[in-house]
């Protein structure tokens, strides 16, 4: 080899190398859903972690999150590092809390048949509150509040299965007294809109949805009224708007809706939530991820991106929602600014485990889906999975979900802690550290680490150390990267029937892409707004029932594989 063809390699070389840096830019920071918190046991049987209809504040230069049944509430100055403050002076025993920041104040109120108290702080990282108000008017159940641009205050509650959303305007310089009679802003209407149907699949048609946890927010003098359903137990679980010009209506229904929906993938569910802003003005919508194995309320919390377009439609990202995200550190646009392109590697490869129960075999672990899980036959020292990714991956980021099986812990004690060690090996011989929890001081059960490098691999190992209580137990082993293959091959033609005699459902088949491990189907009511996206792994099949009976749709889909996506490109209108 000449000079010159020395020179030429070398510069591919190098070319290579910038390409792998710019890949791995640590400028940016990820997060993935399900958000990674210390979830509380909850108190009573069987034991479970919970947490669920969730509500974010804004409050001197950080955010404050609250949750149902968390023994506490945490806060951030990033949304992805959260500390957790314990208190026992509001009850954080009551499901679907509100919060809001008035002045140099945050006001706390839970849900209550009984009596609903109103509490506040103005040190809200003390754990130290106090009563403002000893009871409204009426109870209620999931409450939110919107403080207007006048700095008139409202509040919104319901959660029923038969009864409306209500909202009235309060005095909050007056006890919080009522300014008028509530007045009724949403009924259910399951006939006409497919996403409030009951079930997973929204097939439950004879039965009736709750319809729930009301939110508003004000944007460009539009008001917002976000509610969700069909009930928080089903994959389905989601957010919908309505729009006025009023904050107490009336309200007509957004033609995109839901618009915070996620009824597939690893972690499904994006309902009862709330939607709100960060320093940036960046839109975030908060909602609650379903497991519902152990017990109905057995639920996770997810974060995705939100934005209201140049039409006033408000939608958030769900796609490849429980994949790694961007982190912004600036205003963003679009889906391109929070992706960073890594993929799940782990998906259906060969696991190899030290011991297992039968009914709770390794492939659980690996089949994206968090309502199932692998369990070793006991929570020793020891126990181990390896998981081949089959081919020399580029790993960037590791999410580790633990499911905690045969727990008997109650509340939030002392000294839990998941300790282990995740390895790497690119021949399944030599290994090297890669994630060392050894130490691990927190009580985590749904932990992602974003690797300070890409690390090529093709094995993944985890070996466990110490678990809370029960097995050792992992609903999702997840590595996302980058393969150093082709992407998908193109999707053969999508075909698409809507049922004549139900308006609300539509079926959807296409030929397999070579080499594809999922396809993501976007779509919407208007061509060039497909802000709705339903995941699948493996079927060239699907029936979607969340139409909306009077409106047209439009249609794509796309392949993804450990190497990147594949676009469909051409759009299916269906009247």
């Amino acid at each position: 080899m000449n000079i010159r063809e020395i020179l030429v390699v070398l510069l591919i070389f190098l070319a290579g190398c910038q390409q792998k840096t710019q890949q791995n830019d640590k400028s940016f920071t990820t997060f993935c859903n399900p958000m990674d918190l210390s979830y509380r046991f909850c108190l009573d049987q069987p034991s479970r972690r919970e947490a669920a209809d969730p509500s974010v504040v804004w409050f001197k230069d950080r955010y404050f999150l609250f949750a149902s049944k968390s023994g506490g509430y945490w806060h951030s100055k990033d949304l992805v590092n959260w500390t957790l403050i314990e208190t026992d002076q509001i009850p954080v025993e009551e499901y679907a809390p509100a919060a809001i920041a008035i002045g140099d104040t945050i006001y706390f109120l839970g849900s209550s048949t009984v009596k609903s108290t109103i509490y506040k702080t103005t040190d809200p990282l003390s754990g130290n509150w106090s009563i403002a108000v000893e009871q409204l008017e009426i109870p209620v159940w999931d409450p939110a509040f919107l403080l207007d641009d006048d700095e008139r205050l409202y509040l919104y509650w319901g959660c029923s299965d038969s009864r409306p959303l209500y909202g009235v305007e309060i005095d909050y310089q007056n006890n919080f007294a009522f300014i008028g009679e509530p007045v009724e802003l949403k009924h259910a209407n399951p006939a006409k809109y497919g996403w409030e149907v009951p079930g997973d699949y929204n097939t439950l048609v004879n039965q009736a949805p709750w319809i729930e946890g009301a939110w508003v927010n004000k944007h460009n003098g539009k008001y917002y009224l976000q509610y969700s359903s069909p009930g928080t137990e089903f994959k389905s679980y989601s957010d919908a708007v309505y729009v006025s010009d009023s904050p107490l209506g009336p309200y007509t229904i957004q033609p995109h809706n839901p618009f915070a929906y996620k009824p597939e993938g690893f972690a499904a569910g994006a309902g009862h939530g709330n939607t709100f802003t960060d320093p940036h003005g960046n839109f975030w919508h908060i909602g609650t991820i379903t497991i519902s194995q152990k017990h109905i309320f057995e639920r996770r919390l997810g974060l995705y991106p939100t934005f209201i377009d140049k039409d006033g439609t408000m939608y958030s990202i769900t796609k490849y929602g429980d994949f790694p995200l961007i982190m912004p550190d600036r205003k963003i646009s679009d889906f391109s600014d929070i992706f960073p392109g890594w993929m799940i590697l782990s998906y259906g490869k060969p696991v190899q485990v030290s011991s297992s129960i039968d009914s709770l075999p390794p492939a659980f672990m690996v089949d994206e889906d968090i309502r199932t899980y692998w369990s070793a036959q006991t929570g020793n020292s020891g126990e181990y999975a390896v998981i081949d990714l089959e081919e020399l991956m580029d790993v960037f980021a590791i999410q580790v979900n633990f499911a905690e099986h045969n727990t008997h812990i109650f509340g939030r004690e002392k000294n839990l802690f998941h300790r282990y060690m995740v390895e790497y090996s690119v021949d399944g011989n030599t290994w090297s550290m890669l994630i060392d929890k050894s130490d691990n001081a927190t009580d985590n059960s749904q932990n992602y680490f974003q690797l300070p490098q890409q690390t090529p691999a093709r094995y993944i190992k985890i070996t466990n150390l110490e678990v809370p209580g029960g097995h050792f137990a992992l609903s999702g082993f997840r590595a996302f990267g980058k393969g150093l293959g082709n992407a998908p091959g193109n999707i053969g033609q999508l075909k698409i029937n809507r049922f004549d005699n139900d308006r609300r459902k539509v079926q959807l088949t296409w030929n397999r892409s070579e080499n594809a491990v999922g396809y993501n189907i976007c779509y919407g009511v208007v061509n060039q707004k497909l802000y709705q996206n339903y995941m699948v792994y493996g079927d060239t099949s699907l029936i979607i029932n969340t139409l909306n009976t009077d409106l047209t749709y439009y249609f794509t889909i796309e392949a993804f594989n450990e190497n990147g996506i594949t676009h469909y490109g051409d759009v299916v209108k269906v009247e």
